[in-house]
């Protein structure tokens, strides 16, 4: 079979996917329509035209004006179902996706409003598409800590159905220390912890989601090959990286595709991973991102089948069914 067929059935798992940034300009207009609200853009193209980032501040002020046409749990139950049902035809059968409380709660949308929706579609999801997935919630960083912990609380009776807790929004300027103790809080409660760090920020806030928020998993870690200690320490950990190629070349996090770094990771024994991001703003789904590094780093067929192992080592999963998926990708990648 052709390259772009195998990565479409390649079996793999999505662990870097924000589900408010899966929300595609036709879905924008006709949850406008349903909650009567005007938006700032004419048309589908004109939404499209915006979606021209020079930096992530610039991604980030659409992606909070595009969220306000969510407003009911029905709506966040279509947003979500919309993504997994691309996502099943990308391949994924697991996916954790996070969600960002503040976005909404800071608009007056109840916490449970959001929760409900978005558990409704996973669950559909399962049920019909039959694509597993867990929830994280994710702290707004540019925010403080105090706020943290008031959607910490908000997230109390949930928490039995949420995965993790995870940090996201603006890098620079906001390390992660300065969530220390909600995501002692959380840790302390069972939860899994992840951070953004090295994306626009350096190695440093890298070494900080380590040593001072005590994560499981990576998001982003570009940064971190400019630290060969910190190289040292991810590889000897097997820390999950869960990098996003599209995000990276649509926020200039690298020039482009043809020196993306994700076979240098590979090749350094970094457990990386490839994933979306904020699919409907950065150009693709999952099958893009890996179809577009393939293309621009010539990714042999065994690098992707490496990509698509680490993300299930990577997930937060029981043991039978990781090796249940596991065994459904070597049945793939060796056919016969």
């Amino acid at each position: 079979m052709d390259l772009d067929t195998f990565i479409t059935g390649l079996p793999k798992a999505e662990l870097h996917l924000h589900i408010e940034g899966s929300l595609e300009p036709e879905l924008m207009f006709a949850l406008a329509r349903r909650n009567k609200l005007t938006l700032p853009f004419k048309s589908v193209e004109d939404v499209r035209a915006a979606y021209n980032f020079s930096n992530l501040q610039d991604f980030l002020d659409i992606y909070y004006a595009g969220a306000q046409v969510l407003r009911t749990a029905e709506d966040f139950h279509d947003l979500t179902f919309a993504y997994f049902t691309r996502a099943a035809a990308d391949g994924v059968l697991h996916a954790e996706i996070f969600f960002d409380p503040q976005t909404h709660t800071d608009r007056g949308i109840p916490f449970a409003v959001a929760a409900e929706g978005i558990l409704s579609g996973m669950q559909a999801a399962q049920a019909q598409l039959g694509v597993t997935s867990r929830l994280i919630l994710c702290f707004l960083r540019h925010l403080d800590e105090d706020a943290a912990f008031a959607t910490f609380r908000m997230a109390e009776p949930w928490l039995d159905r949420i995965t993790g807790v995870g940090l996201d929004s603006s890098e620079r300027g906001n390390p992660p220390g300065k969530f220390a103790r909600v995501f002692a809080a959380a840790g302390a409660a069972g939860l899994k912890r992840v951070a953004h760090a090295g994306e626009e920020g350096p190695a440093a806030y890298v070494w900080e989601a380590l040593d001072v928020l005590h994560i499981d998993r990576l998001d982003h870690g570009n940064h971190a090959l400019d630290d060969e200690a910190l190289v040292q320490r991810l590889a000897a950990t097997q820390m999950t990286l869960t990098v996003c190629p599209l995000s990276n070349t649509r926020l200039h996090v690298v020039p482009d595709m043809q020196v993306h770094p994700i076979d240098t990771m590979l090749a350094k024994g970094l457990r990386a991973t490839i994933n979306s991001d904020d699919p409907a703003y950065f150009g693709g789904y999952i099958g893009e991102n890996f179809k577009a590094a393939a293309l621009g780093r010539q990714l042999s067929r065994a690098q992707l089948v490496e990509l698509a192992r680490n993300s299930f080592l990577g997930a937060f999963l029981d043991d039978a069914t990781r090796q249940d998926y596991l065994r459904r990708l070597d049945a793939y990648a060796q056919p016969g």
